[in-house]
């Protein structure tokens, strides 16, 4: 008898006719400005989860309900993020076409970029809730505007003024928050305010981007750019269950686990964990 394929994350085997949320992974860092290592997130996180249960006592659900395909990582060319971005773009249409929800794990924040341009012209109304320590509104970053620590920036150019909500901001440099308090919503340091949003979104569609430095390294070492003065785990879980579970989110990622800074792989369980509360979330949504 075959045993289960390994290689997904857990519980996320359904066929693509029956799922209604598809993972893919974007193994992709060429951008990141202080510790590399992010590429390696999607298989770790996914080698991960086999460690955990598909049960979560927090929401009494269980993955082995849920129709959710995980259809493994993108090959992307490490040496030009166009080109990279254009995969990630690609397939996110693929998934979007088919009347699915793509969820993106990264990989440095850069790859949300992709998943977004193509969310953007199925949904042009589209929002953008973001957790994150860095604000990620920089024009460019040591003359480079396709960055990580620019993406931000790049998704405000497609919406405009007043669809991009930021919560857990604590980096970025002085003209970064200058900038953003004329462009954007931030809401600095904490995870305050999400579920005052949430109420306030209706069904409007949402991109939700979650870059998991936004929890303190004390939790969460294994990233490249650690910020201390982040959020706990059980703050970021709440978050995430209600943006996921209340919100009309048409896309998603999580991204940032760089594996080689935390030994113990604890931040690897962290990310896991995270992505199974925010799967079990948006099946919660869908079959409410």
């Amino acid at each position: 008898m075959l045993k289960p394929q390994i290689d997904v994350y857990m519980g996320c085997d359904a066929s693509w006719e029956r799922a209604r949320t598809v993972l893919f992974g974007a193994p992709f860092d060429s951008t990141t400005s202080n510790r590399p290592g992010a590429r390696f997130g999607p298989a770790a996180l996914r080698r991960e989860s086999y460690g955990l249960e598909q049960y979560s006592p927090y929401q009494d659900r269980d993955l082995s309900d849920c129709a959710v395909l995980d259809s493994g990582d993108l090959e992307l060319p490490l040496g030009s993020a166009d080109l990279a971005l254009q995969v990630i773009k690609e397939r996110t249409e693929e998934i979007l076409q088919a009347g699915k929800r793509p969820f993106l794990l990264g990989g440095e924040h850069l790859v949300t970029l992709g998943a977004f341009r193509a969310v953007f012209e199925h949904y042009p109304q589209v929002c953008v809730i973001h957790f994150d320590a860095h604000a990620d509104l920089r024009q460019e970053y040591l003359g480079v505007e396709l960055s990580h620590a620019c993406v931000l920036r790049r998704c405000w150019e497609l919406t405009g003024d007043g669809r991009i909500f930021q919560f857990g901001i604590r980096s970025g440099d002085r003209e970064e928050w200058r900038w953003g308090k004329s462009h954007v919503s931030t809401h600095p340091f904490r995870l305050d305010g999400v579920e005052e949003l949430v109420d306030s979104m209706a069904e409007r569609p949402i991109y939700f981007t979650v870059d998991l430095d936004v929890l303190d390294p004390s939790v969460f070492p294994g990233t490249g750019t650690p910020e201390p003065g982040g959020v706990s785990f059980q703050e970021l879980r709440r978050a995430v269950t209600l943006v996921c579970s209340r919100c009309n989110v048409v896309g998603c990622d999580v991204n940032e686990l760089s594996p080689p800074y935390d030994p113990s792989g604890v931040s690897n369980a962290v990310a896991a964990k995270i992505v199974r509360e925010m799967l079990l979330a948006l099946d919660r949504k869908e079959t409410a």
